[in-house]
């Protein structure tokens, strides 16, 4: 049995002096056994946290993938291991924090296909497609949506959208009344729908085409905001959180479409931090309401999609506000 391997069984047996002493004299911290787990990931699963502390601490990865792509945070997750799962949560936003590799993976992947913007994309009833057959949008997020324009509306006033899509969010919007009620969209082709279809045409409707960071100027201040682009990834996200105190007023309520990392539960809920984390220093706290989505998908939602983005079984919704407010 090689070093790596018995590393892995010595994480699985909880035997810190075995773990250190095998680390010291070079053992590969990322091995991947038979099973095709490491030692952090066995040591996850039987919740040995003050292993999974010394691996960390000797560099261990904590975001490696087992053959089921599942992390050592979603061992300890499933087993209930609580203090397992702390320790690789609070690792995994550091790491992120600092490397925010995840996001770069991310947007390595999306940068590997043409522009969006450049795209043809194809409309149906319940999806709107990429030149890729990745969906941009789809019907089953229509719930989602309309949690999203209560929480936005909440307070009533002026209201802005980054991102039209199907309209989902918009037609919800629109049924709250708003003062005004402005529209971001950057792609052409779902810009000329949406003025086909009658958008341009509402009283309390103003659309603004263009891309976000390019019609700032055009922009005012709002009682709510809710952000939801395509073929943008985190980055972009977090930039734009940067120009919330501008756009959102006091008190005013802020949401985004939070598919971070929604392929994989561990990974999602480490954005869920993340994202919560950086716009408390920014000013604002966030409130996840967890809704289940589990009953509205179904294989046959995604036939003929290539990409399933989302494939938990929860959904968290972000309601930000700024803290002044709150206290």
């Amino acid at each position: 049995m090689n070093e790596g391997e018995q590393l892995c069984d010595a994480a699985r047996n909880g035997d810190a002096e075995k773990v250190k002493s095998l680390i010291d004299s070079g053992a590969d911290v990322s091995h991947f056994d038979a099973e095709g787990l490491t030692p952090l990931m066995h040591a996850a699963k039987q919740g040995h946290a003050s292993i999974l502390a010394i691996l960390l601490s000797a560099g261990a990865p904590w975001n490696a993938l087992s053959p089921s792509n599942l992390s050592a945070g979603d061992f300890a997750m499933e087993a209930g291991h609580q203090d397992a799962y702390e320790l690789l949560l609070n690792a995994g936003i550091q790491a992120e924090l600092v490397l925010g590799t995840i996001a770069r993976k991310e947007n390595k992947n999306a940068d590997s296909g043409h522009d969006y913007l450049e795209d043809r994309v194809s409309f149906s009833e319940d999806k709107i497609m990429d030149a890729d057959s990745k969906a941009v949008m789809m019907a089953w997020e229509k719930p989602l949506m309309e949690a999203h324009a209560k929480a936005v509306c909440s307070g009533g006033g002026h209201i802005l959208n980054i991102g039209f899509g199907m309209g989902l969010v918009d037609t919800a919007i629109q049924q709250y009344a708003p003062a005004t009620h402005t529209i971001v969209e950057a792609h052409p082709e779902v810009y000329e729908r949406m003025l086909r279809t009658g958008w341009g045409k509402k009283e309390n409707v103003k659309i603004v085409f263009g891309r976000w960071q390019d019609v700032l100027s055009q922009l005012e201040t709002y009682d709510g905001i809710f952000f939801d682009t395509y073929g943008e990834y985190y980055e972009d996200l977090r930039e734009f959180h940067q120009h919330l105190l501008a756009l959102l007023k006091p008190g005013g309520i802020y949401s985004f479409f939070n598919g971070l990392c929604g392929g994989n539960a561990f990974f999602h809920v480490v954005y869920c931090h993340l994202v919560s984390l950086e716009l408390e220093n920014l000013g604002y706290s966030t409130q996840l309401i967890p809704l289940p989505v589990k009953d509205c998908l179904g294989e046959e939602v995604w036939e003929g999609v290539k990409h399933r983005y989302w494939q938990l079984d929860t959904y968290y919704l972000p309601v930000c506000q700024s803290l002044e407010e709150n206290e």
